[in-house]
């Protein structure tokens, strides 16, 4: 049965929303301007132009605004994968391809809150309390595509997600950490993405990774189906 639409937030809601979303805001701009650390919950209130008091009523510690960011972080993927979804004619590789292209484009438009974010949700203890959703998004795809016979039935797709998804945290982190570095993260993650799908065995008419004829470095890896 469908479920029925919601019922829009009375005025009430809109200010008290309203209000949830400068605080929210505030401390994101501050937090990018100096720092997880250095950022007070007077500077949030005041930037938010709140009473102190008005802040513990919608957080009630500074890392609750980590975890509001996660969420949101959460609901914008968990958005744009089931639009991506949606296309019955794309293969597991162009859905995978959307969910790193989207996880790219999320922090590559936010950086210096991304690094900020990162370090604190990291501090926080986050990545170890935290449900694994990324994983689980990746784990969906994967799943839908060993449903329609393009990944091998064997594959467990929960334990390809995990590892997806460990990749992208750990090469978030080093890319927050390195903002001279020459290689856009989209760029990063395709790379990843390329990888676990094809392998890092070269593959011969001798066998699997044994040695033929030698090879130019730049030679692309050749489809796991080849095995």
């Amino acid at each position: 049965m469908a479920s029925e639409p919601a019922r829009p937030l009375g005025r009430r809601e809109r200010s008290k929303q309203r209000v949830r979303d400068r605080i929210y805001t505030s401390a994101l701009t501050l937090f990018a301007e100096q720092g997880y650390d250095r950022t007070t919950i007077d500077q949030i209130a005041e930037h938010a132009d709140v009473a102190r008091g008005t802040f513990f009523n919608y957080f009630q510690r500074k890392e609750d605004l980590v975890t509001a960011w996660a969420e949101a972080r959460k609901r914008r993927l968990e958005l744009c994968m089931e639009e991506s979804m949606k296309s019955r004619n794309d293969d597991v590789t162009v859905h995978l391809e959307r969910c790193m292209a989207a996880l790219a484009e999320f922090n590559e438009s936010e950086r210096e809150i991304t690094a900020a974010m990162l370090q604190a949700w990291v501090k926080a203890g986050q990545p170890l309390l935290e449900e694994p959703y990324a994983g689980q998004v990746f784990a969906n795809i994967i799943e839908a595509g060993r449903q329609r016979g393009e990944v091998a039935f064997d594959i467990d797709p929960m334990r390809v997600g995990n590892i997806l998804r460990d990749s992208y945290l750990g090469l978030l982190y080093r890319w927050s950490q390195n903002p001279g570095g020459r290689v856009p993260l989209h760029i990063e993650l395709r790379e990843v993405l390329r990888i676990v799908l094809t392998g890092v065995l070269s593959y011969s008419q001798h066998g699997r990774g044994t040695p033929a004829s030698p090879a130019p470095a730049a030679t692309p890896l050749a489809p796991a189906s080849q095995a």
